[in-house]
């Protein structure tokens, strides 16, 4: 039986900026209510933010980088043996991690109140480049869970 949902990775077109297709990706991740052109500009105003916050690297260069910085490598599954339920260690295919790893940032941004999106995903980003803030903490918190339950890791298939 086919899936009810199809995989729009084929259609998406690159940013009008910066010509990414991982930026449009995120800019999709972004958006609420078909809001594209609002979504670009958070985006696009969160990328001037952070080339002004460090100025020895280009902008894209840092959002690909803390992206890649925040993608997990393993995370656990749920596995029923017998009539027990494990968690069990494997590892993420490339897709799933950078959508978890968008995921991540942008609800880590979404959490901060009180300044502007743009500000507070450029924030995010920025401390994901530097290997810290919420984002990174959620991956370790799952590569923490992967490793604990090491003992299980003969239970995939």
């Amino acid at each position: 039986m086919p899936s009810k949902y199809r995989s729009t990775s084929r259609f998406i077109q690159p940013d009008p900026r910066y010509r990414h297709l991982l930026v449009a990706k995120f800019a999709n991740c972004i958006m609420r209510d078909g809001k594209k052109r609002t979504a670009y500009t958070i985006v696009y105003d969160a990328m001037d933010e952070i080339a002004t916050r460090i100025k020895d690297r280009e902008p894209l260069e840092v959002f690909e980088s803390a992206v890649a910085n925040v993608k997990p490598m393993i995370q656990v599954r749920s596995r029923r043996v017998g009539g027990a339920t494990y968690q069990v260690p494997m590892e993420v295919k490339k897709k799933r991690a950078t959508a978890l790893a968008i995921r991540w940032i942008l609800e880590a941004a979404r959490k901060k109140k009180g300044r502007p999106m743009f500000k507070r995903l450029a924030d995010e980003l920025v401390m994901a480049y530097r290997k810290e803030g919420t984002a990174m903490s959620t991956r370790d918190n799952v590569h923490k869970m992967a490793e604990a339950n090491k003992a299980f890791a003969h239970l995939t298939w």
